[in-house]
């Protein structure tokens, strides 16, 4: 129930009833693929009992509670402005769905920040994004001496989305430690996925050297990396390693793949209640990445904003699964569907 071992002999159901309260267990490997359909049952133990417990499992009326609100008299400036920086030669779609995530969640303005040979295709399809071109190491590749560039423009922005898609060429990463330990200024609110989280593993004690909270949004094998253990450790512990590096690094921490696992760096932590095989496929992590940094733009703390995200993506990805299955489901189908999401969430 904790850890999620299983015996081998333990039968693979398809719908586990849970007493109470869910168990940690059957949201991690192999557990959770032993249990199926999971379900939560109320028999009347007292909420009070269970104070202390910081783990919680993500359900729809705490989702509601959190959403940004949006008053009839609002203009854009009230819905916050995020700043991605994304994109390279390889990795051009990135960009444009990590800027939709964010627009689809309700931001109100959205600059993209990209190399220069790349604008031009990614306006094309961003027709409400405005846009920042920085000077290129080579074609599509963002140079280290861009990062003058990108700073002098964060003073405009509530958040600040580094990493999707740009890469992990000397130049791009060279750029992305300079914007986040040589600026000398203090940064915005900060989503960090992707290359930047590449990059942040090369560097020996990184969390020491970003002072401030932000959220990182890693893979299983980026996670690895992080923490400096193998793939298998991660897989057998995800709710306590993410518990643990979260509270040791000063961090938000999104542990992306099935039950996605989100911690805040004072052991609070919420496990999202899908696991949906139509979400591993390429950019959906650029979604969330977006998602995530619009609804921090419009106000939330980043632990409900990191949560409410990857909660807003599942249910996004369970309703593209209901009209076209679990395979062939593809990133940018989750963007129409995430602000029918929310719509539900209203009503």
């Amino acid at each position: 129930s904790d850890s999620g071992a299983v015996d081998p002999a333990a039968l693979y159901a398809e719908h586990t009833i849970t007493i109470g309260f869910a168990k940690p267990g059957l949201f991690n490997p192999p557990g959770t693929e032993r249990a199926g359909v999971i379900t939560v049952v109320d028999i009347g133990i007292p909420h009070y009992l269970v104070k202390e417990i910081t783990t919680e499992f993500a359900i729809e009326d705490w989702a509601r509670s959190v959403l940004p609100r949006r008053p009839l008299g609002a203009n854009k400036g009230n819905f916050g402005r995020v700043l991605i920086v994304a994109g390279s030669i390889n990795y051009i779609g990135a960009a444009y769905l990590a800027c939709s995530g964010a627009m689809r969640v309700g931001a109100g303005l959205v600059k993209l920040a990209t190399a220069t040979s790349l604008q031009p295709i990614l306006a094309a399809k961003l027709t409400e994004t405005t846009h920042l071109p920085l000077p290129e190491a080579g074609p599509g590749i963002v140079s280290a001496d861009a990062a003058n560039l990108v700073l002098s423009e964060l003073k405009s922005y509530d958040v600040l989305l580094l990493g999707c898609g740009l890469g992990q060429s000397e130049p791009a990463m060279s750029f992305i430690k300079s914007l986040l330990f040589q600026s000398g200024s203090a940064l915005p609110p900060l989503v960090l996925d992707a290359d930047a989280i590449n990059t942040l593993a090369r560097i020996p004690n990184w969390w020491r050297k970003l002072p401030g909270d932000a959220i990182l949004t890693p893979h299983l094998g980026e996670m690895a990396r992080l923490a400096g253990v193998s793939v298998a450790e991660v897989q057998a512990d995800r709710i306590g390693i993410a518990k643990r590096v979260a509270s040791e690094w000063h961090k938000t921490l999104v542990l992306k793949g099935a039950y996605s696992v989100t911690c805040a760096p004072d052991g609070r932590c919420r496990i999202n209640p899908v696991a949906n095989p139509g979400l591993a496929s390429a950019g959906t992590g650029d979604v969330l990445a977006g998602a995530i940094a619009g609804l921090l733009a419009q106000g939330l703390s980043l632990f409900d904003a990191a949560a409410l995200g990857v909660w807003l993506h599942g249910k996004a990805g369970e309703i593209v699964s209901a009209q076209l299955g679990d395979a062939g489901m593809l990133a940018s189908d989750l963007l129409p569907v995430l602000p029918l999401v929310i719509k539900q969430l209203k009503t």
